[in-house]
């Protein structure tokens, strides 16, 4: 079910809405000069982490692992990303959005639960 297009196209906003939450963090829970600094960084930092630590041979991914983790490990990456923007969300005062980002994050991994065990068993999502 994971590798369904429609659901491959959600997991792409989810991860592009869970970067672009870590900006809003900064702009708004920061002052200046401290805030134009946050709001590239902190997108930054989830990106790199996002793209950093991946499984070599991820089927939901076109290419190589920059460094190579076991599924468990990138299953903690991906929370800490992705739930990590609703809290930023959160954090940013942002309430209903971070309670919406969160409710759909958690039907998307409800509906992906295929990938959700593969990462923990190491099972292809195929079989």
């Amino acid at each position: 079910m994971s590798l369904n297009p429609a659901l491959l196209a959600v997991r792409f906003l989810l991860e592009l809405i869970a970067i672009a939450s870590f900006g809003v963090y900064g702009w708004r829970a920061f002052d200046s000069p401290w805030r134009y600094l946050l709001v590239v960084v902190l997108p930054i930092a989830a990106a790199v982490l996002w793209g950093t630590f991946t499984l070599p041979d991820d089927p939901g991914r076109g290419g190589g692992s920059p460094v190579p983790v076991s599924g468990p490990v990138r299953l903690v990456v991906e929370f800490v990303v992705l739930f990590g923007g609703a809290a930023a969300l959160w954090a940013a005062g942002l309430s209903r959005a971070a309670l919406i980002s969160a409710a759909v994050l958690v039907a998307y991994h409800l509906l992906a639960y295929d990938r959700v065990l593969w990462l923990l068993t190491g099972r292809s999502p195929n079989s």
